[in-house]
């Protein structure tokens, strides 16, 4: 079975993304990382005009910042929201991304 984005992304439909950083989360692994990388090397970029929507769900102000800071470098519009906020972004998600309200 194929992963749910590469089918999206063979098909050319839009991606639509939802990120769920809990507050447990501290960091992520090297070896974790480096496949991150390597997929966004490969899928991100190749199909980089799919990307259309993230919304990241995070209570971290590390995180928070982060996006804020390069957040312009991901495809796509990317939004981030409170975890106590999961209604809103789905709803965003949802909307079509050449019609979502600024």
């Amino acid at each position: 079975m194929k992963e749910p984005i590469y089918a999206l992304l063979e098909r050319g439909d839009p991606v639509h993304l939802l990120f769920v950083v809990k507050d447990d989360f501290h960091g992520l692994e090297l070896a974790a990382l480096w496949e991150d990388m390597k997929a966004a090397g490969s899928v991100g970029l190749k199909h980089r005009s799919a990307w259309k929507k993230m919304a990241l769900l995070t209570n971290k102000d590390w995180i928070r910042h982060g996006a804020a800071g390069f957040g312009w470098l991901a495809p796509g519009e990317l939004r981030v929201f409170d975890l106590d906020q999961m209604t809103e972004a789905t709803a965003w998600l949802a909307q079509p991304a050449n019609d979502a309200p600024e």
